[in-house]
């Protein structure tokens, strides 16, 4: 399953790797996975919905990239890569409600349509 295609890109990646926690290094256990595979993970469960067991095996064990995503939550990792990505804009992602568009004046009240004679 190729799952490089909804990867974080450079530029995001440079944007936050700051804000997340440290990597263990210099611990006892095993070395912990770097902080953009297991926040790629993240994503593609998000994108995906599907769930944490079914992480594909290329991410590590969904079991430790779930534990790094509560202590994220627990931290407050996330209000600050979310306040951080939310200062950018996009203008492509622009969207117009359309409840400021108004008819013109005489769009009202006049009788409309084919008048059918049966």
């Amino acid at each position: 399953m190729d799952t490089t295609r909804h990867n974080l890109t450079d530029e995001t990646w440079n944007k936050i790797k700051d804000l997340l926690p440290s990597e263990r290094t210099g611990k006892r256990g095993r070395p912990a996975k770097d902080n953009r595979m297991v926040l790629d993970a993240i994503l593609w469960l998000l994108r995906t919905g599907a769930p944490w067991r079914d992480l594909p095996a290329e991410f590590g064990s969904w079991k430790s990239v779930y534990t790094r995503f509560r202590r994220w939550k627990i931290k407050g990792v996330w209000e600050t890569v979310f306040t951080i990505l939310a200062e950018e804009k996009e203008e492509e992602g622009i969207l117009i409600d359309s409840s400021i568009i108004q008819a013109h004046q005489h769009a009202a009240g006049a009788k409309g349509g084919s008048q059918s004679k049966l």
